[in-house]
């Protein structure tokens, strides 16, 4: 299993799935038994349904489609790392939210942990420049 081909599909599919609401594809991402915490101040989504009822649950909430960008990935010692900006709006106005995904994938190439830490400012904000559009 290549981690770079796996992360470049990972942020590939997260960059067309999250304005698509498209949890299906993003859940086929995730190992069966794969681990996914949305913040380190939130409980752990286990699994696939765990990991889709949380994709169903933020993308409810959202009232446009979110336009986002992920970053190459940063691959060292069989883990990834990956950058992301994304402007989402809700009905209480727009957020901007910047990020970085710890992943670490199985041998199937499919995610076997995902850890994201993200910082979410009200307003829109431009992309950075650093991230390839």
């Amino acid at each position: 299993m290549d981690v770079m081909e796996a992360a470049r599909r990972w942020a590939r599919v997260w960059q067309e799935a999250w304005p698509a609401k498209d949890a299906d594809a993003i859940v086929a991402l995730q190992a069966p038994d794969g681990l996914h915490w949305a913040s380190p101040f939130r409980p752990v989504h286990e699994g696939r349904d765990g990991l889709r009822r949380y994709l169903e649950d933020v993308f409810k909430d959202e009232v446009e489609p979110t336009v986002c960008r992920f970053g190459e990935p940063l691959v060292t010692d069989g883990h990834a790392a990956v950058e992301y900006w994304a402007q989402s709006h809700y009905a209480d106005g727009p957020l901007a939210i910047a990020g970085i995904t710890l992943l670490r994938f199985d041998e199937d190439g499919l995610v076997a942990e995902a850890r994201d830490y993200s910082f979410v400012e009200p307003g829109i904000h431009p992309f950075r420049p650093h991230l390839p559009l």
